[in-house]
């Protein structure tokens, strides 16, 4: 009981310091507006993209092969496709960012959820293993934080409430740590399938609310700059680990 206690606390801390530490560090720009915005909300998706092909997919694909993943790519683009719908007929023009933010932070969440399995099933089998995979987890969580500040900034919250949120983004992490110590050992395939549903999941944030957001702010220019850098930037964070 004591070894499972260790490994949730483990995934917990991996998940809340990543996401809040990224939340945090962006809480205290101000709130920014029209080309900066827009930049930012590109380098957002950016970010999600480099953590999309650079991590969750080639590790969905080593796993379970072309067919797990793909089919987990299609179940996470639709679940948040059928979860948006409500949202945007629920829209106020002025609550558009927050909306954004929120979503953004429910990929991060069901990408949180697989990565806890990993470290609890790593934990079971080498605690080097499950301190050096929740060591990596943290930091790359880093920028995905930053991803849901920005909007969530963006759309007037206060700091303390932006960052609290960043911080609950990791708490599924916890979750799946508990989940995977209990088990042990996971399915290559469930764990596939779970991460090509987060990739999907985060796909579909960034095509249908981050870039085009970030398009209604600023110039064509501005977002692709912006997303280039973001993706170059979360490629960085990623290959150094």
């Amino acid at each position: 009981m004591r070894e499972l206690g260790r490994i949730v606390y483990l995934g917990l801390m991996a998940g809340v310091l990543g996401t809040g530490t990224g939340g945090l560090l962006l809480s205290y720009l101000k709130r920014p507006r029209d080309d900066f915005l827009g930049f930012l909300l590109a380098f957002s998706g950016g970010i999600m993209l480099a953590v999309v092909f650079q991590d969750l997919i080639l590790e969905a694909l080593s796993l379970g092969g072309v067919l797990i993943t793909l089919a987990g790519i299609i179940f996470g683009v639709l679940i948040l496709f059928l979860l948006s719908k409500p949202a945007v007929l629920a829209r106020r023009p002025d609550r558009d960012l927050v909306m954004t933010g929120l979503f953004v932070g429910l990929g991060i969440s069901l990408h949180n959820f697989p990565e806890g399995l990993a470290i609890g099933a790593g934990y079971t089998a080498s605690q080097d293993l499950g301190f050096s995979l929740a060591l990596a987890i943290c930091i790359h969580n880093i920028p995905e934080g930053m991803a849901m500040a920005a909007p969530l900034l963006a759309g007037g919250l206060n700091r303390t409430r932006v960052v609290l949120m960043t911080i609950s983004a990791g708490i599924p992490m916890g979750i799946g740590a508990l989940l995977g110590g209990l088990l042990k050992s996971l399915p290559k395939n469930t764990l596939a399938g779970a991460l090509g549903c987060a990739a999907g999941a985060m796909l579909f944030l960034v095509f249908y609310e981050l870039l085009p957001e970030a398009l209604k702010q600023s110039s064509p220019a501005i977002s692709t700059f912006g997303a280039i850098m973001g993706i170059i930037v979360g490629l960085v964070f990623l290959v150094s680990l």
